[in-house]
């Protein structure tokens, strides 16, 4: 503050600069000294792509994920960077986002090497509305199994994956949007703890997860839209058929 005021001294009323220092009160070795900080710029750009595919995650537990990379980091150090970066307002520049170039993704070439996971609204005859969550193996397009609720949060997605692991395996990663059902403290926590990818995908860009794209669609079609559900435990049944 008080540098760009010996500036201002110095432009507008023509002082020199050893009459501005003081003026304004700055020594100057003060006002020409020049910080010699690393700019860590491994650990910035790894940060913004941390930012980047957790859009709901602000400093501190972009802090949780670094540390699990390695990075000897603590919370001032992300957070000094996380403002420097402009990250804190992320989520407003969708339009910069969408023009960023397309994830290159490899496809899955084994059974449970990649799923994809997301959700479904429907309505029963009666107007109440419920959720499914719906889960496709990539390689054999095989649907993992169903769990539909009149509401579903974090800890329902988790415990319908655990049931999904005990039936066939663990997947390497599963390829989710930044819902909060998926983006929340429960879901990373169950990724985390099973060493399981969340692949999350680019705002606004669900063709990035084309699998499941197309199989609720399926869904819908063939089932949703021609079917009517009178109560849950009918929905269940005809899910399961």
């Amino acid at each position: 503050m008080r540098r760009s005021l010996v500036a201002w001294v110095c432009l507008g009323f023509g002082n020199s600069e050893r009459q501005a220092c003081g003026l304004i009160g700055i020594c100057r070795p003060s006002l020409r000294y020049k910080h010699r900080r690393d700019p860590q710029l491994p650990l910035r750009m790894r940060l913004k792509e941390f930012a980047a595919t957790r859009v709901r995650f602000g400093y501190r537990r972009l802090t949780v994920l670094l540390r699990r990379e390695g990075w000897m980091v603590n919370t001032k150090r992300v957070y000094r960077i996380y403002k420097e970066e402009g990250l804190m307002i992320r989520t407003k520049l969708r339009k910069k986002i969408a023009r960023r170039r397309p994830l290159v993704v490899e496809s899955a070439k084994a059974q449970n090497q990649r799923w994809s996971m997301d959700f479904v609204a429907a309505r029963l005859e009666d107007g109440r509305s419920f959720r499914i969550l719906t889960v496709v193996d990539q390689f054999t397009r095989e649907c993992v199994p169903i769990r539909d609720k009149p509401r579903l949060n974090g800890s329902d997605v988790a415990e319908a994956l655990d049931i999904a692991v005990r039936e066939r395996g663990k997947p390497t990663s599963i390829t989710v949007d930044n819902g909060s059902e998926f983006a929340g403290k429960v879901m990373d926590a169950w990724a985390d703890s099973r060493a399981v990818q969340l692949a999350f995908i680019r705002p606004g860009k669900p063709t990035e997860n084309a699998f499941i794209e197309s199989f609720n669609g399926r869904l819908r079609d063939e089932c949703l839209n021609t079917e009517i559900f009178r109560s849950m435990p009918e929905v269940r049944g005809k899910m399961a058929a």
